[in-house]
């Protein structure tokens, strides 16, 4: 008889994951250890094999969770009938909405492709591409030009969207003197009134 998951195994499961980002973000991906986050998480060894077999296994739950939830959040958000410039503004809102209190496992994100296997890195690079997907089909409908087969500049340009909302992490606080909101809509306002000028 097989045997049954406890009660709270999902909670004891997020816990892990989050007190394991939090030391990973913080040692290093090679410099922490299990017994590190056993005892960051209070949890002893075993329970936390028992959960996760490997250093490994426990970087890429964190990444996948992650990834998850931002698509989720995205899913959420994300109305295909909307106006292209309001929607944008919707998906970048989601996304730092999503990063919020996410500090630790978008670090572990960014940082530890190394550590995954091939086959963990093809499952992690398309869920990235189907949250990148989103945004870049919403900035064809915008500039249609982008897309050009002379000069595809489309990639470069959602990518460039990205990379403003993955640092954010570098040095926004919550509480500060802007809010995820008012910078979700510097974000978008920076990249709409920029692909006007882009041919």
């Amino acid at each position: 008889m097989a045997r049954r998951r406890a009660q709270d195994f999902e909670e004891k499961r997020r816990s892990i994951l989050d007190n394991a980002a939090a030391v990973f973000a913080e040692q290093g991906m090679d410099k922490a250890s299990m017994a590190q986050i056993a005892a960051h998480a209070q949890v002893s060894k075993a329970l936390l094999y028992h959960y996760y077999p490997s250093k490994d296994a426990l970087i890429y739950a964190i990444i996948h969770t992650h990834l998850e939830e931002l698509e989720a959040a995205i899913d959420s958000a994300d109305d295909a009938e909307m106006e292209p410039q309001q929607r944008l503004r919707r998906l970048v809102g989601a996304v730092l909405e999503s990063y919020r209190g996410a500090d630790d496992q978008h670090k572990v994100q960014l940082n530890a492709a190394a550590a995954l296997s091939e086959a963990q890195r093809a499952e992690i690079t398309a869920l990235e591409r189907r949250i990148i997907r989103r945004f870049s089909v919403v900035l064809e409908q915008i500039n249609p030009g982008l897309n050009s087969a002379e000069r595809p500049l489309l990639m470069p340009v959602t990518m460039s969207l990205f990379g403003m909302m993955n640092w954010v992490y570098m040095w926004f606080k919550d509480g500060g003197r802007i809010s995820r909101e008012d910078y979700a809509d510097v974000a978008t306002t920076l990249i709409l009134e920029g692909i006007k000028a882009v041919r």
